[in-house]
């Protein structure tokens, strides 16, 4: 018997590729924990409220919302299931730069063999924990690496209605609100290639820490130290940023300010008159993004750089501004192409944003 599992236990580390998708998995599995039925009538209400939420946020934007998707309220352990490789944007590029490690890095050979599995077992904690965490396909503010159907995550959703007192029912359109905006969003041809591209960039010019990866890897191989490692997403691998790799970490927080900030932006206008209790729900939504263990702590962590969420209210404060100044049109502009993307200096600078854009439009007006 003891033989058996030892056999099976070195076929699912010894899994090719450069990452053992195999591995996370398994772990995903684990840490997702046991499947939660959803009853049909709740699934059939998500539906319904995604189809409100899509006329409203039609009518509140001048964004196309793309194709028909399919709405889809899973639990934890099937959002993981579908949402393993999502990311794999984030976790590939650490197994390239593994790969290359030259023999002066330190790192002894024998662990070499081990880095597909540390990085699977890496994934499948991330997404085992977010599993726990997230709301919808979007909470977390990263894409998914591929364009696809609306997921919910019904017992996190029902958790939060819980805990925060709020009739369930307004929780869940606010949360069909949110992920229809976004699916809006990346419904855009030029959107979600071109933020994976910055993470890519990004990423690209990070580098590893090598002492914390070897005493990951001494970590890895010793049975006592696993439970250690599991209870913690972002505690596997690391990556160092440098001086030089401000100007693109700018660039991501600048997209994703814009990304949240309009997304807040068109939820108040479209929220007003669904929800009685909206102002709650504000109150209850702003606590859960500062929560200091929410699921973007875990991509910061794991990618060594910080998405601040002030600069998400400032995203909002922009498109406001802008929409104010200019109209809705003039906002519009910023889906047409990513040249059109604000900096971060522009997202306190409006003024400074529309002469750089609007200019052509504001004159031809004259």
């Amino acid at each position: 018997m003891s033989s058996n599992i030892f056999d099976q236990l070195m076929e699912l580390i010894n899994q090719p590729g450069p990452v053992n998708w195999k591995l996370a998995e398994q772990i995903a599995k684990h840490v997702t924990g046991a499947e939660e039925p959803i009853d049909p009538w709740l699934a059939d209400e998500y539906i319904e409220l995604t189809r409100v939420a899509q006329l409203r946020i039609g009518e509140a934007s001048q964004l196309d919302l793309g194709p028909v998707v399919e709405t889809i309220p899973l639990d934890r352990s099937r959002w993981a299931e579908r949402n393993l490789r999502s990311f794999r944007y984030l976790i590939e590029p650490m197994a390239d730069k593994m790969s290359d490690l030259p023999a002066s890095s330190g790192l002894d050979a024998m662990f070499a063999p081990l880095v597909p599995a540390l990085l699977g077992m890496q994934m499948g904690v991330m997404v085992g924990f977010l599993s726990h965490r997230v709301l919808g396909q979007f909470d977390i503010g990263l894409p998914s690496a591929d364009a696809g159907d609306l997921y919910y995550v019904v017992p996190n959703i029902e958790a939060f209605a819980s805990d925060n007192g709020i009739e369930p029912r307004q929780v869940r359109l606010w949360v069909a609100l949110h992920e229809v905006t976004h699916q809006a969003q990346f419904a855009q041809a030029w959107v979600r290639p071109h933020f994976i591209g910055l993470i890519e960039a990004y990423l690209d010019g990070t580098q590893l820490d090598v002492s914390a990866l070897g005493d990951r890897m001494q970590e890895f191989t010793d049975p006592s130290r696993l439970r250690e490692l599991l209870s913690d997403p972002a505690g596997l691998t690391g990556m160092v940023t440098s001086p030089e790799q401000q100007p693109k970490l700018d660039a991501i927080q600048a997209f994703m300010a814009v990304i949240e900030g309009y997304s807040d932006y068109l939820m108040d206008r479209a929220a007003p008159g669904l929800l009685p209790d909206l102002d709650r729900m504000r109150t209850a939504m702003t606590a859960r993004r500062e929560d200091a263990g929410e699921g973007e702590s875990v991509i910061n962590r794991l990618l060594g750089m910080e998405l601040k969420r002030e600069q998400y209210r400032v995203g909002a404060s922009f498109c406001e501004q802008v929409a104010a100044r200019w109209g809705e049109d003039a906002l519009g502009k910023l889906w047409e192409g990513p040249e059109h993307i604000p900096t971060l200096a522009e997202l306190e600078d409006p003024l400074g944003w529309a002469a750089r854009v609007l200019l052509d439009d504001l004159t031809d007006g004259l």
